[in-house]
């Protein structure tokens, strides 16, 4: 079976995680244990007797070496959650074939168009097959088709044909809400090195990620009648305003690119009384990190001492850091990494993640894991897309990956 076949069939389950879920509860949402256990037959199908999820949602099993050299345990990993920026639910894949070049109508009843003059990557995808959404949902590209990729591989290997170590495959709830690796169990997995099969386009190779904090800026207000409230009324809602201007303007993800950091206000609610400002902060510097999470503390105190204490409440979190310097003494995994890309006539390219996956988390928990690619592009949102050909380029990425040499 081809990676897209497995990836049609994956899309049709809903394993939207929700990051509103108390953080106990693992994974956030149980509809991802459904992927969860029909992946543990399918594994089970390809020889892998140890397939098993835990109590947690998390997918394990091992491929065993059908040879006597001693090769070091690769690890394979993706995640089954979709991000809850879209919709997961009922998605409707469609297959462009021998793509023209021009839009696409997603939805010719609410004019949903995805054109290349907005989503430039369509231009190098002319005469390729593009698995769709109809731009009511997201796709799941963003995992489910490496979640595919690393299937396809696993079933090629199966056969026996093709001499190969001890191969350790995991798959992982949440990882679009920043838990993905809360709960996954280094020292059971096994591995030696791993790759995160999470990324984009066709030929990444990122081992250098954002690192990462969440903002949670509580806005406490007096209200009050409107026509009695000079002098009186702190408006909670004009103050987190307030807040947020006192940030840098060209700070945020509509004016950054490359190595460049954010703050990102990703949600806003509340009334006169209370409102709270959720934001995500990002940079590769750690330095630079540090002075945004600074700046932060910053403005709180200073509208503490304008309005009053505990008029604001700042909390700050830190989800992960970048896994350059975990991966750097181990730069062989990525050496081997474009060698596999370029024997599957596949031109590697290393890019910085303006993001993270598990396998930055996953690196500092002491298994070396840098990301690949999966092929898809606009992941989280309706005009996402994947093309075929990519996929099946991949599944022989990781195939020459983990095959003995």
């Amino acid at each position: 079976m081809r990676a897209y076949e497995r990836f049609l069939k994956y899309v049709g389950f809903d394993t939207t995680s929700d990051e509103n879920a108390p953080e106990n509860v693992c994974p956030s949402t149980e509809k991802q244990k459904e992927l969860a256990k029909f992946l543990v037959e399918e594994m089970k199908g390809l020889g892998l007797s140890d397939a098993h999820m835990d109590e947690n949602g998390y997918v394990y099993g091992t491929l065993p070496a059908n040879c006597e050299e001693k090769l070091p345990v690769i690890g394979l990993i993706s995640h089954m959650d979709t991000s809850p920026s879209a919709s997961g639910a009922g998605i409707r894949p469609r297959i462009v074939e021998n793509y023209d070049g021009g839009d696409i109508v997603l939805n010719q009843e609410k004019q949903i168009v995805m054109s290349p003059a907005k989503f430039e990557s369509l231009r190098d995808y002319k005469g390729k097959d593009l698995i769709v959404t109809d731009g009511t949902t997201l796709l799941g590209a963003d995992d489910k088709a490496g979640v595919a990729e690393i299937m396809t591989v696993l079933e090629k290997l199966s056969g026996g044909g093709i001499k190969h170590g001890k191969i350790a495959v995991g798959f992982t709830p949440d990882e679009e809400i920043g838990r993905g690796a809360d709960r996954f169990d280094v020292e059971h997995f096994g591995a030696d090195y791993a790759y995160t099969v999470d990324g984009g386009r066709l030929g990444e190779i990122e081992y250098e990620n954002f690192n990462a904090a969440a903002a949670t800026v509580t806005v406490n207000g007096v209200n009050i009648h409107p026509g009695d409230a000079k002098n009186k009324m702190k408006n909670a809602l004009l103050m987190g305003v307030e807040f947020n201007s006192m940030l840098p303007p060209n700070e945020i993800p509509a004016c950054t690119e490359g190595y460049e950091g954010f703050h990102h206000l990703s949600h806003m609610e509340g009334d006169e009384e209370k409102a709270v400002l959720r934001y995500i902060i990002r940079d590769h510097d750690m330095n630079q990190f540090t002075e945004k999470k600074a700046r932060f503390e910053k403005v709180a105190r200073y509208l503490n001492e304008k309005y009053g204490d505990n008029t604001i409440e700042l909390t700050l979190r830190d989800s992960y850091y970048n896994m350059k310097e975990k991966i750097e003494p181990h730069m062989f995994i990525i050496e081997k990494a474009k060698k596999a890309m370029k024997d599957a006539g596949v031109e590697p390219e290393i890019v910085a993640i303006r993001g993270g996956t598990d396998g930055a988390r996953l690196s500092y928990m002491g298994l070396p894991c840098p990301n690949l690619s999966t092929g898809g592009h606009n992941f989280h949102g309706r005009f996402e897309y994947v093309p075929v050909q990519s996929m099946d380029s991949m599944a022989d990425v990781l195939l020459n990956i983990v095959k003995a040499e």
